[in-house]
């Protein structure tokens, strides 16, 4: 599928460019980011560029990740990365990291609505999951916002980059 740009009131939310790796490689050095998200410890420029120039079109490519970078209309400012990934037939999982200075602002439910009802709208959805490390308060509040139900708690689901098993939650938003 091609790139989309989505607006909202306050967020242009768009596929991002190689003029965003300094961006994203400000963004990814935030202690948060690296140890709820998957990034490698340490995030270099590196890791920034590669994700910006080769994974992020690639997901677009290949109909299996769609990624967009959300920016403030008033600054142009990173807001942050709100991406759908296909889990299986009509079951995909919205994903989220925001700027550590761009949080608690509303500007993550903002962007994470506007790709969603974009995902709704335009994909065979019926099921938009979300998971996230047991502790990490920002995107459960999020989550719930949108209308996700907060389903369970899977016990030592995954490895963080601590390198220690942890809680994980999950949560489920079903065709309105």
């Amino acid at each position: 599928m091609d790139p989309v740009t989505l607006e909202t009131g306050r967020l242009v939310l768009r596929p991002f460019g190689p003029g965003d790796v300094d961006a994203v490689y400000d963004a990814c050095q935030d202690e948060d980011i690296q140890f709820y998200t998957p990034v490698p410890v340490p995030f270099r420029r590196q890791d920034a560029e590669k994700r910006v120039r080769e994974e992020w079109p690639e997901g677009w490519a290949t109909d299996k990740d769609y990624i967009l970078g959300a920016f403030r209309k008033d600054s142009a400012a990173l807001v942050g990365s709100y991406c759908l990934t296909k889990v299986s037939q009509g079951v995909y999982e919205l994903g989220y990291w925001a700027v550590k200075a761009q949080r608690g602002q509303g500007y993550s439910v903002e962007a994470a609505r506007a790709l969603c009802d974009w995902g709704w709208a335009t994909l065979d959805v019926h099921r938009i999951e979300w998971w996230a490390m047991a502790g990490n308060t920002g995107s459960r509040a999020v989550a719930e916002k949108l209308g996700f139900t907060v389903e369970g708690t899977l016990r030592n689901r995954g490895i963080a980059n601590d390198g220690k098993p942890h809680d994980w939650w999950v949560g489920g938003w079903v065709r309105p």
